[in-house]
């Protein structure tokens, strides 16, 4: 869902089952008490919160390798020992999977050996360990 506690979110929450919920947020003060909200709001509404993701955690220059934290490099890492919440893993800043989404082929299909692939299967799997485990 898009960042806040808004009456989309409010509902949601309160009228479908939820396992559990991600936060994910850029390292930047700003979206970070977004973040911080919206765990809190779902705390408070009895949705587990699986943990937090930092999304465009780092951007590297394509050609000469060099990484840069253009939106801060650990508030989301600071955020959650606030918390009490565990980090899932980091989204990178990279023009491939601008690229690769709006081709309409995401890159864990299209390029699914690529660092920012292996980015998001490692959240993935973070995600589903996390979960509670269906009744039999």
């Amino acid at each position: 869902m898009p960042p806040g506690t808004g009456d989309v979110q409010l509902s949601v929450s309160q009228n479908i089952p939820i396992a559990g919920a991600v936060i994910v947020s850029t390292p930047q003060d700003v979206a970070l008490l977004d973040a911080h909200k919206g765990a809190e709001m779902f705390r408070k509404v009895h949705v587990p919160v699986l943990g937090l993701v930092q999304n465009m955690s780092v951007f590297q220059c394509p050609k000469c390798k060099h990484e840069t934290h253009i939106f801060g490099s650990d508030g989301v890492r600071e955020l959650a020992k606030t918390l009490g919440l565990d980090i899932l893993g980091d989204v990178p800043l990279h023009i491939n999977i601008r690229e690769t989404c709006d081709s309409g082929q995401p890159v864990v299909i299209s390029q699914p050996q690529s660092d920012a692939a292996k980015a998001y299967l490692k959240i993935a799997m973070e995600i589903v360990r996390r979960l509670p485990r269906p009744p039999a």
